[in-house]
Formats: structure tokens, C-alpha cells, sequence
């Protein structure tokens, strides 16, 4: 995928993520603050916006640091902090890539998984976004080509969220609830997923 395409790519995808803040928002309000439908939309808004003034020429990576800024001065919140930081981390991954392929994407999601690890100071299984990005970037290395990874990887993001239902929140404002979060679907694993299946609706599976 060239940047052209990514850049294009990353919108429509952006766009159709949009469409899923009011559950979003719901979820966090059952586990947070609920302010992270207005992180996302606010994010997503801004590096749409933010990529209709790139050059065309742009790198790979020059376009995700182009995003990273714009998704952090979008708003003040945690989350967009470390969402942006983790796509500053992907970027440096992508330091030496022309043409963006599923290997590419599974590097990128990766490094940006650790990033958001270390900044947040969690790990799988405190049912944050990273029970969702860490399988979906084991899926992205394990596929054959782009439109397969993108299927592993919503399965297996899929699978996360499930899965989150029954850990107990450990980090944020949500592991205030303590064994009261049991139950409850965490809100940023299902963004992650969430963003997986728009980049798929978008129609833009082909990663390579």
C-alpha cells in the first residue's frame, strides 16, 4: 500500500470509526468518565483533516506521525495521549518502509501495543485497549496477505473484548469500580476492535 493509498485508507476508516462513538461513549460511562467518544471523534476528525493537507509524496512513517499530532491536540485526554504516542512508536517502525504491507501493519501495531504499555504502565489482562491491540498484531503477523490479516485480527480483537468482560479493571478511573467492573466490556479494547472493522467496511482490507 503506497502512501496515497494509506492516506486514503486512514481517512475513510477514521470516518467510519466516527460512527461508533455514542457506544463507545456508553461503554466508558459504565467503566469511566465516558468521554471516549468525544476522544475518538475529536481524534479521528483532526487527522482526517490533518491528512487532506499532506503531501501525497509523504513516507509511510511521515504520515503517521502527521497523525499522532493531530490525534493529540484534538483533546486533552488520557486516552488520546497514549493513542497518540503509540502511533509516534508504530511510525518509527515504519522508519524504512515505502510500501506498506501486512507484515508492515503488524510491526506498526505491535511497537504501538508496547508504547502504550510502558506510557500506561498496564499489561494483557487489566482489561484495557491493549487486550485487543496485542492479538491483533499476533493475527497481522501470522497472515498471508492483508485481507486475511485484517479478518484475524478483528477475530482475535473480537475474542479480546469478549474476554474482557470477566477481568477486573486495573488500570485508570476504571479500576475504581474494583470487582464492580467485572461484567463490563472494556471501552477501549472494543475502539480497537471497532477501528479493525471499519478499516475492513471502508473497503480497504488489502494491506499488500
Amino acid at each position: 500500500m503506497h502512501s496515497t493509498t494509506l492516506i486514503g485508507t486512514i481517512q475513510r476508516s477514521l470516518a467510519e470509526l466516527v460512527g461508533y462513538a455514542d457506544e463507545l461513549r456508553d461503554l466508558d460511562q459504565a467503566l469511566g468518565d465516558g468521554d471516549l467518544g468525544i476522544t475518538v471523534t475529536l481524534g479521528a476528525n483532526a487527522v482526517i483533516e490533518a491528512l487532506n493537507h499532506i503531501s501525497p509524496e509523504a513516507t509511510p512513517a511521515e504520515i503517521a506521525r502527521a497523525a499522532a499530532k493531530a490525534f493529540a491536540n484534538a483533546n486533552p485526554s488520557t486516552m488520546a495521549a497514549l493513542v497518540a504516542g503509540g502511533l509516534l512508536a508504530g511510525s518509527k517502525s515504519w522508519a524504512d518502509v515505502e510500501d506498506v504491507d501486512v507484515a508492515a501493519a503488524a510491526a506498526f501495531v505491535r511497537a504501538a501495543g508496547e508504547n502504550i504499555a510502558q506510557r500506561g504502565k498496564t499489561q494483557l489482562g487489566d482489561k484495557t485497549i491493549l487486550d485487543a491491540i496485542m492479538p491483533a498484531a499476533d493475527a497481522l503477523a501470522g497472515a498471508r496477505d492483508g485481507e486475511t490479516g485484517i479478518a484475524d485480527a478483528i477475530a482475535a480483537a473480537e475474542q479480546a473484548v469478549v474476554e474482557t468482560r470477566g477481568l477486573q479493571s486495573r488500570r485508570g478511573r476504571a479500576s475504581w469500580l474494583q470487582e464492580r467492573s467485572i461484567g463490563l466490556q472494556d471501552p477501549g479494547a472494543t475502539a480497537m476492535l471497532r477501528f479493525l472493522q471499519s478499516w475492513q467496511q471502508a473497503g480497504v482490507a488489502a494491506v499488500g
